[in-house]
Order: C-alpha cells, then structure tokens, then sequence
C-alpha cells in the first residue's frame, strides 16, 4: 500500500520540490497552501503523514498541527520551519509534532528518515488497535 501525504506550505517552489521528491520514492502526495487548504483536503481523504510549514497566511501550521492532533489521531505531523525561534520549537513539542526540520531543507535524508519513522509509528498503532479488536 502506498503511503499518502500531504504537504502544506505557503511558498509554491517549496511544496513543488518535496512533492516532487517524495512523488519519485513512491509516495501518493497531495498539496495545500495553507492550513484552511489542508484541512479541507483531510475532511475528503486519508493521509498518513503530514509535512506543514509553520508561517502560514490564514491559518498556520501551529493552528493546523492543533487541529489534526484533536481531529485525526493516526495522522503523523512533520513541521517545517524558515523562522528557527524557541517558540517554534516548542509549539511543536507541545501539540505533538513527531518531528521538526528548519528551511532551507537543503539534504532532504533526514526528513525521509523521519517520514519512513513516522510512517512506522504509525503502524504500531495500527497493530495494537487490530489486536486489540480481535480480543473482543
């Protein structure tokens, strides 16, 4: 099965290079400008990972990151960031970023090391909660 992601960035070269990259490892990916944008996205399909820029006109990726962590609990939220402040930082700690890289992403190995990881997490889960239905 070929894991679906969504990308949400501001800036349009941004978007198009991940997507292009992730599109050519195999990935399904779908793009979005801003987090009003990636949530109506979600609302009509399935995403496994998510990969959102934080400074976001209309609603940024702080503001979005809180909305699916509440809203779709087996999605896996990657932030990225040009505006490396402690504040960034630490919102993403604290509404449950699996992971946060800062722009310019210039060797995209880490971040393919952290969706392959979240993507992992992610079937964790999925094994428990299967498990777990079975026990019934």
């Amino acid at each position: 099965m070929t894991a679906a992601m969504l990308i949400v960035d501001d800036e349009q070269e941004s978007r198009e290079m991940l997507s292009r990259h992730f599109r050519y490892l195999g990935y399904e990916v779908a793009l979005a400008g801003n987090g009003l944008e990636a949530l109506e996205q979600l609302a009509g399909k399935k995403f496994d990972v998510l990969i959102s820029d934080i400074m976001m006109p209309q609603m940024d990726g702080v503001a979005l990151l809180r909305q699916v962590r509440n809203d779709y609990p087996m999605l896996r939220p990657i932030m990225i960031t040009g505006q490396v402040t402690m504040d960034n930082a630490l919102a993403c700690i604290r509404y449950g970023a699996d992971y946060c890289f800062f722009k310019p992403l210039t060797d995209l190995t880490q971040l393919e090391k952290a969706v392959s990881e979240s993507l992992s997490k992610n079937q964790y889960w999925m094994q428990i909660l299967k498990e777990l239905r079975g026990m019934k």
